[in-house]
């Protein structure tokens, strides 16, 4: 039985966005993957391979440390899938001090055959500057 795009989004959230498990991105991603960052300065477009991806969430563990990741909301229509979740962690600063960061985040995911092949992110940036920029004024 196949999986809706629905329980496609989740699982793939809450494998590999999350770093549980970011060697399964190939199991949720198509083999090339439009992905459109939305970024009211500067909006772009990549395309990435599933082990570009785990690489990226392989740095963001780097970076932060181990997070949570904790879906809010979760709409499906057809092959689109909405999703917005709250990750939370930490952030190191410069002389090794780490401080908590909470990330918001939405995307809207297209599903095809059972994989992510496309999908449109937003993340609260502005948002994470300003509670390191607090941080680090404390």
């Amino acid at each position: 039985m196949s999986l809706t795009p629905k329980e496609v989004v989740r699982r793939f959230i809450e494998e590999v966005r999350s770093g549980r498990q970011p060697e399964r991105a190939a199991h949720w991603m198509a083999p090339l993957v439009r992905a459109h960052q939305v970024q009211a300065e500067a909006p772009h477009r990549v395309s990435l391979s599933p082990a570009e991806y785990a690489g990226h969430v392989r740095e963001m563990w780097a970076a932060h440390g181990p997070f949570e990741v904790e879906i809010e909301e979760l709409l499906a229509e057809g092959d689109k899938v909405y999703v917005r979740w709250q990750q939370t962690g930490w952030h190191r600063l410069g002389d090794g001090k780490e401080v908590p960061l909470t990330e918001i985040a939405s995307a809207v995911y297209r599903v095809e055959y059972g994989q992510i092949v496309a999908y449109h992110i937003q993340i609260d940036r502005m948002g994470k500057a300003l509670q390191i920029r607090e941080s680090m004024a404390a």
